[in-house]
């Protein structure tokens, strides 16, 4: 009896011992559990891109995108809807009255993701190492403009110009290349376009916080941005190259929203409008979508065959069968509704019989028994670049490819993926060339001074209109328009400029091209920003 009572008591500690480790792990199991669920209640959207994001510097271009440096950094001032000109970094700002200088009057509550300071020294900072490499920006004629720049004091930066430039302001709104990182994100050369960032520090709404190269790339919260804070928590973007795999990945709910211009095939868009499962939306036209021919090409040099390549499209068959009726037939360069841009001209109507006798004329003649038609012995073939992740261009394409055939012209498809597109299209490796207009802010101005320079990050048209007998006299009225300061007088160069650049017919404008959104019915706030490349992520939200 006292030997069990003794083996009792002395097993006492021990089971007591357990019972703590038993309760205490239940304890923790129910805070790890109360962990779980606020991870659970925290709020993420997810959606795709056909690309990467690349090393998210604002100062650099490919393989970097718009919309995710847009995420994370910030101007000066910001291009609001219908083309107004808002405070942003910037609460204000005084212009001279000749022009040349800008005083702008720096938000003092603003700091950058790792708790810096943003003033008018990093200011200052940013703009001077944007411009220690003007050659690769020059494609914006602000770059090329700027005299002078000075921190006046902690919160007040000064901007002097060789000249009045008009679109100063707007240019200022671009989402590349004057933005700005902090301090600690500079290399030790502090050359941040030859050297790239240490880091990604901005003062957006964004902060990247995990990223996968060609996979994915996860942003949080920037919990010290100034303005008002995004509504989630946290982004994931996917890369998904395919628009049929984007369709899918988003009906299995592993994409919250598709949205941009070429993500998916309109028969796609229209199939999961009419589902009625989803949310739809399209937006108003942004940009021109164009062919554009290359006049350094033995064919395509020819005014007449370029002419017949115009007759011979048939917009209204694509905007019926490929767009369903949800994109304008473009016969313009930009849309009309854009300032300077509304012209008189007399359009490319589709007419085959004339396409046939402007191809005789050029001396490309059908041959009894041949396919294609020749001159010299040699048949008409052209080399149609597109790029291979933009689903509507594909579709264009092989639907030119069909039609031109039957006129005798032999069309080589060649698609490429993003960064080696655009490296083939400013080699001028192509005789047409699927492209767009820029849409706002960049059009019409900064469009067309792109095609006055060579800059690897402008544009390809510089090269590509090199062939025109006009070519010079034409950037000579570009530069001028940019620095008139009589409105009557800008307003006859654009549309000179405009006019010639339709006539000369080196331009074949398709449809003015909008941006769609289809999004499941839990998430709100997806509406479309004035850029066209920015992705509404801070006012998006998720039931």
């Amino acid at each position: 009896m006292f030997i069990k009572k003794y083996n009792r008591l002395r097993n006492f500690p021990i089971l007591l011992v357990i019972l703590v480790i038993f309760i205490t792990g239940c304890s923790n199991k129910a805070k790890e559990q109360d962990n779980t669920a606020d991870k659970d209640q925290s709020k993420v959207v997810t959606f795709s891109m056909t690309g990467d994001i690349g090393d998210l510097n604002p100062h650099t271009y490919f393989p970097n995108e718009f919309f995710s440096q847009a995420m994370v950094y910030e101007s000066l001032v910001y291009y609001g809807k219908g083309g107004e000109i808002q405070p942003w970094l910037a609460e204000s700002w005084d212009i001279s009255k000749d022009g040349k200088e800008y005083v702008f009057h720096l938000r003092k509550d603003v700091e950058f993701s790792d708790g810096s300071k943003f003033n008018a020294a990093i200011v200052k900072k940013n703009f001077d190492t944007i411009l220690d490499n003007r050659k690769q920006h020059e494609w914006v004629e602000l770059i090329n403009q700027i005299k002078n720049t000075e921190a006046l004091d902690e919160y007040t930066f000064k901007l002097t110009l060789h000249n009045s430039y008009y679109p100063t302001l707007q240019e200022l709104t671009y989402i590349r290349p004057l933005r700005f990182v902090g301090e600690a994100a500079f290399p030790d050369s502090q050359d941040t376009f030859k050297d790239g960032l240490k880091s990604q520090i901005g003062t957006g709404p964004w902060v990247l916080s995990e990223y996968k190269k060609n996979e994915f790339a996860v942003f949080t919260r920037n919990e010290r941005y100034w303005g008002t804070k995004p509504k989630v928590d946290k982004v994931v973007v996917k890369v998904i190259t395919d628009g049929e795999s984007r369709v899918l990945a988003f009906e299995k709910n592993e994409l919250d929203f598709i949205f941009g211009n070429g993500v998916i095939s309109q028969d796609s868009f229209q199939f999961l409008k009419d589902s009625g499962k989803y949310e739809t939306k399209l937006s108003e036209p942004t940009a021109t979508r164009t062919l554009l021919f290359n006049t350094n090409k033995e064919a395509t040099k020819d005014h007449k065959v370029r002419l017949a390549l115009n007759y011979a499209f048939n917009k209204q068959a694509v905007i019926d069968n490929i767009f369903y009726g949800m994109e304008k037939k473009a016969d313009t360069l930009f849309p009309p509704v854009l300032e300077h841009t509304k012209i008189d001209i007399n359009p490319y109507d589709y007419d085959v019989a004339k396409a046939e006798q402007l191809l005789d004329e050029a001396g490309w003649k059908k041959v009894e028994g041949k396919p294609f038609r020749e001159k010299d012995g040699k048949e008409l073939q052209l080399e149609f670049l597109f790029n291979s992740t933009d689903n509507i261009q594909k579709s264009i394409a092989e639907f030119v490819q069909g039609d031109y055939r039957k006129l005798g012209i032999d069309i080589r498809l060649t698609s490429q993926e993003t960064n080696t597109f655009w490296t083939t299209a400013f080699q001028g490796n192509y005789d047409i060339l699927f492209t767009s207009t820029w849409a706002v802010p960049f059009d019409p101005h900064s469009y067309l001074a792109s095609i006055t320079t060579d800059s690897e990050n402008g544009g390809p048209d510089y090269t590509a209109l090199l062939g025109l007998p006009e070519k010079k006299e034409i950037d000579e009225k570009i530069k001028k328009v940019l620095l008139t300061t009589d409105e009557k007088e800008r307003k006859m160069l654009y549309t000179d400029i405009l006019s010639t650049l339709h006539d000369r017919a080196v331009y074949l404008p398709i449809s003015y091209q909008s941006n769609v959104a289809v999004y499941h019915k839990n998430i709100s706030g997806l509406d479309f920003l004035p850029q066209e490349a920015e992705v509404p992520l801070t006012t998006i939200d998720v039931e």
